[in-house]
This record gives structure tokens, sequence and C-alpha cells, in this order.
């Protein structure tokens, strides 16, 4: 299991408009992406414009390739592009260890 994690700065003032377009972003998306295995969003206390966005991916290249190269994430990409303050920073990582 792979987990990308997004972090995403968007225009100031726009949470509310944002809050809705990544949420239908990943609802209607990519969640119908191959090797998609969940999602979660966190939005920013101290910075309200400041949102991470975590997926758990089967494996990298569903992301990197699958999904990355498709139609669907030039789709994901004009939903909630428009309000990046800047290109958002992406990562992935393997699970090292876990509380349950």
């Amino acid at each position: 299991m792979i987990l990308e994690l997004a972090d995403i700065r968007i225009q100031p003032g726009k949470q509310q408009e944002f809050d809705a377009a990544i949420q239908r972003g990943v609802e209607q998306i990519i969640s119908k992406a191959t090797g998609f295995a969940g999602y979660k969003v966190h939005r920013g206390i101290e910075s309200p414009e400041r949102y991470v966005l975590t997926i758990l991916w089967q494996t990298l290249e569903n992301h990197t390739v699958d999904f990355r190269e498709s139609p669907a994430f030039t789709d994901w990409r004009a939903l909630v592009g428009p309000f990046f303050a800047v290109a958002p920073t992406v990562e992935h990582f393997t699970l090292l260890t876990e509380s349950h």
C-alpha cells in the first residue's frame, strides 16, 4: 500500500468553494481509478488556505502511471486546479509502523 500526500495551498477566501470541489473530485473522479484504496482531506487550522490530501493506492504506478497519465487526471485538475495558489507538493510514502 502506498500513501500519496499532497500539500495543497489555495487562494485566500476560496475555502468553501474548494471544499466542495475537492470532495467532488475525489469521490467522482479519483475514487474510480485503478488501485484507489481510500482518502482523507484535512484543512489547516492555523493556515486555512492549506489542505493535506492523502490517498491510498495499491501500487505507486496506480497513481503515477494509471491515474496521472489518464484523462481522469486532466478532469481532476480542471476541477481543483483553478483554486491553487501554487502547484501542490506531492510525495509518496510506505508504511513503517502504526498503532491500533
